[in-house]
């Protein structure tokens, strides 16, 4: 009986409310399709950053392994190596045409969604009609196939990570990760959630066999620039104190530049972050195993010796698909709060989980929807303004405190869902 009442409750559904979210994510994938082709075929291009992409690629296909010398025109490269790999086999695709290109990430846009829709569809969290609100971003449109990003693609990616893990399909759902971080760095903010997820449902030893995997598909991708100019390419394309230009600010225009680009502030948010996170995972994502310190004592104590500690996994290793898209999205929305800069094409990074944290809130709905218009509109203001950062910055925060507010979920699955779960691993 305890157990019961820690498991959410959800009203009986019937055959066809279960289907009606189906239904409805096709029709949004048919309607979201015919809007791009609009978009394609009647909005301007925007030139950002594609012509520095393609000269980039050009200098990586010319034989420049020294990455201090591959630039373009909005400055030196910055991403790992995978970014290079993909855009080099755009531009072999599209011959480094901006139409073809952008018909191109139409089609990566509506995988994407796919992979989305079916997240959501699998989590049962939302009502079957917040699915649209998926579908309503101007600004994330823009993102996709008016200016090409190299965001697009590394988000598309760890939505696929995403959905592997869901149907804990852990070592390749791992390997599609590390992938989706090298072609941009800022999907490293998932992987603290996606570590401690890792703990709960794996040994030790499957932990960092898993990690391995990860870390050999970074060296595999980097050979070229390992061999030759190693010390340049780390540093360049895993530089994480990057400081951006207080312009591009989205969410901290309101901080005078001189604070904005300190160290104080750097070091004061990164404390934040990681103390959020701390927070978050003892009290909240390892609340039904007694918070996240007494998880790992309970690992240690019930090992019998080294190789029990290793090889066994915890007691209830199977999570429910709401739990890991709860920790994964939470934990990388936390990031986004605590960034010091998000720059217009970083909305991508989190607006495809804001309906889904939006109702992992207790709000009403009202207050949901009021909360999602008021992110977008800041997203769509250009050039950003004091007033605009504070709204998004309220907003967040505003967020983060409902999801902090709000009763943890079960972590596990019971026994039909366990069943379900080995049917759809088969299946995949």
């Amino acid at each position: 009986m305890a157990r019961a009442r820690l498991v959410k409750e959800r009203p009986a559904s019937t055959p066809a409310d279960r289907r009606r979210p189906i239904h409805f994510a096709a029709f949004l994938l048919l309607a979201d399709a015919a809007l791009v082709a609009l978009i394609v075929a009647f909005v301007p291009y925007t030139k950002i950053d594609w012509d520095a992409y393609m000269s980039q690629v050009d200098a990586f296909r010319e034989g420049e392994r020294d990455y201090t010398k591959i630039e373009g025109d909005t400055g030196p490269l910055v991403y790992p190596a995978g970014f290079l790999y993909v855009y080099s086999a755009i531009k072999f695709l599209t011959a480094g045409q901006v139409f073809p290109a952008q018909i191109l990430f139409g089609v990566l846009y509506l995988v994407n969604m796919s992979l989305v829709l079916l997240l959501y569809v699998k989590t049962e969290v939302l009502p079957w009609w917040a699915l649209g609100l998926l579908c309503l971003s101007k600004r994330v449109h823009s993102i996709f196939v008016l200016r090409l990003f190299n965001d697009c693609v590394a988000m598309t990616l760890l939505h696929a990570a995403m959905v592997l893990i869901v149907y804990h399909k852990w070592y390749l759902g791992l390997i599609i990760f590390s992938g989706a971080v090298s072609v941009k760095m800022n999907v490293l903010l998932f992987a603290p959630s996606l570590f401690l997820l890792m703990l709960k449902a794996m040994s030790i030893k499957g932990v960092f066999l898993a990690l391995l995997g990860a870390a050999g598909v970074q060296v595999l991708l980097g050979i070229p620039f390992l061999l030759s100019h190693p010390v340049e390419y780390i540093s360049r394309a895993f530089n994480l104190g990057r400081v951006f230009i207080h312009f591009w600010s989205v969410n901290f225009k309101f901080v005078p530049e001189k604070y904005f680009v300190s160290k104080e502030l750097a070091i004061g948010l990164l404390i934040f972050h990681l103390t959020t996170l701390m927070v978050f995972a003892h009290y909240n994502w390892f609340k039904h195993e007694g918070g996240l310190f007494h998880f790992v004592h309970s690992r240690f104590r019930d090992a019998t010796s080294i190789q029990q500690l290793i090889s066994c996994k915890p007691r209830q290793s199977i999570l429910s698909k709401e739990h890991i898209v709860t920790v994964m999205f939470v934990g990388n929305f936390i990031g986004i709060v605590c960034a010091r800069s998000l720059h217009y094409q970083f909305y991508s990074w989190y607006f495809y989980s804001l309906p889904f944290l939006l109702w992992r809130t207790k709000f009403p709905t009202v207050v949901r929807i009021i909360l999602f218009v008021a992110v977008e509109l800041c997203w769509n203001v250009y050039p950003s303004t004091a007033y605009s950062s504070l709204l998004l910055l309220f907003a967040h925060l505003f967020i983060l405190f409902g999801l902090w507010s709000s009763p943890a979920e079960y972590p596990h699955v019971d026994k039909k869902e366990k069943a379900d779960s080995k049917e759809s691993g088969k299946a995949m």
